[in-house]
């Protein structure tokens, strides 16, 4: 379906399943877009073609000379187009540059593209790039076009190559012609996309110093309780923790709750382990957490404010004295309450983002959880102070949104495990690239 974006005009929808383009002769199919009460929409074309599994990625850099002057008040807004060539001869927009005001002799910034989308991994298909000056009312005007091709673009490791910009129907008219300009490709540099299941298999990286036998993956569950609806919490920590758990090699969990009065003398804890052992406060296993949350719920008594700031930093402190990617931890927070040290946990997120951690956010009960949202940083990065989260490193959902009414429990916990997890394999990637940390070679069986 092609989904409405509120910013731009809604031309038209069609609906077709991935088999009927798969299934359709030459992987080419044709609807007709509806949606538009008393109006013609046009037609999609939508076309099929196995990826290859090439994993490369590439990072360019091109600027022109002497394109031609399109505005009557300056010069030109120039920027690129690329096209891959589909296996029927068609083209296919595959990445755009940035537009660059008021210049002949632009130079646009280093980008990066997966091999799969320039060329399909095929290393001799073409690839086309048209040259256009921008307008704002989007009738860019044509300046030329020159095709390449993913091993003539790679020579430019060694060398700068330069293509000339050909205009079609230019070069018809004029005798006398010669090119629209020039663009040089400045740089070209490949590497190889590692991916989450990379990391994995080959046990995570580890530091060079500890010897083979020592070592251990470790992801670490943090799990921290404030109860508010038992079966939602159970059901929460069953639902992410019993996923999260394969990916540890010990199954030891530490846990803590927050937001309680502890005995003896009612002393007001937002961090306290459950299983009431502060030097080990690593529970058994998923099972082993909620066993220590049961009897957590027997002995304290629940109590305001909520404040993620002091867990968040614990957490952090411990994932800071790691940072060579051979452990990444995910601290799963449930919380029935609204944040009570905004300014604060913003502080400590934005201190966590530069450490191998991911924090998940389970919200339950009926309460607002706007701060939550704000926290998630999908849309705006967190801040602090002037200072920047490095990375999003935060997953919030609330329960509610998967209570499924027909009661089919396991279903909806599925789809909350889905949720809350979806981000953690970019955001491990996110960490061990900004660092050039690389996977190990599995140990052969």
């Amino acid at each position: 379906m092609l989904r409405r974006d509120w910013q731009k005009d809604f031309l038209g929808q069609a609906f077709v399943a991935l088999g009927e383009v798969i299934g359709s002769q030459r992987g080419r199919l044709e609807r007709a877009l509806t949606g538009v009460p008393g109006k013609r929409c046009g037609t999609i074309l939508l076309l099929a073609e196995e990826l290859s599994n090439c994993r490369d990625i590439v990072t360019m850099q091109l600027c022109a000379n002497k394109l031609d002057k399109k505005d009557f008040f300056g010069k030109s807004d120039p920027f690129l187009v690329f096209y891959r060539s589909n296996e029927d001869g068609t083209f296919t927009i595959c990445h755009k540059t940035e537009v660059v005001k008021n210049t002949l002799n632009p130079v646009w910034q280093p980008f990066t593209i997966p091999v799969r989308a320039l060329c399909n991994g095929d290393y001799d298909r073409t690839v086309k790039i048209d040259v256009y000056d921008w307008d704002r009312d989007g009738s860019h005007d044509f300046i030329g076009e020159f095709a390449t091709s993913y091993r003539e673009l790679s020579r430019a490791q060694s060398q700068f190559t330069v293509y000339e910009v050909l205009n079609p129907r230019k070069k018809c008219k004029k005798k006398k012609y010669v090119n629209s300009g020039t663009v040089t490709l400045l740089s070209f540099s490949v590497e190889s996309e590692f991916t989450f299941v990379d990391y994995i298999r080959g046990g995570l990286p580890r530091s060079p110093s500890k010897d083979a036998a020592e070592f251990h993956r470790r992801h670490r569950l943090h799990g921290l309780q404030r109860p508010y609806q038992l079966s939602a919490y159970a059901l929460a920590l069953k639902a992410v923790g019993e996923i999260i758990q394969d990916y540890d090699s010990d199954k030891l969990f530490p846990a803590y709750g927050f937001g309680a009065k502890l005995p003896p003398d009612g002393k007001i804890s937002h961090q306290f382990p459950l299983n009431n052992n502060e030097a080990n406060p690593s529970c058994n296993g998923i099972e082993g957490v909620l066993e220590s949350y049961l009897q957590s719920l027997r002995t304290v008594q629940l109590y305001g404010p909520t404040n993620f700031a002091p867990v968040i930093n614990q957490v952090a402190g411990t994932a800071a004295q790691v940072t060579d990617g051979s452990q990444y931890h995910v601290l799963l927070i449930i919380t029935d309450g609204v944040i009570s040290d905004m300014l604060q946990t913003k502080e400590a997120i934005v201190t966590a983002s530069a450490l191998p951690m991911s924090i998940i956010i389970v919200g339950v009960g009926p309460a607002e959880f706007d701060a939550m949202e704000e926290l998630d940083g999908d849309e705006v990065r967190v801040s602090s102070r002037g200072r920047y989260a490095e990375r999003d490193i935060v997953q919030f959902v609330p329960f509610r949104d998967y209570v499924d009414d027909s009661g089919n429990q396991v279903l909806s916990m599925a789809r909350l495990a889905k949720d809350v997890l979806a981000e953690i394999p970019e955001q491990l990637l996110s960490y061990m690239k900004t660092r050039d940390i690389k996977p190990r070679r599995a140990d052969p069986q």
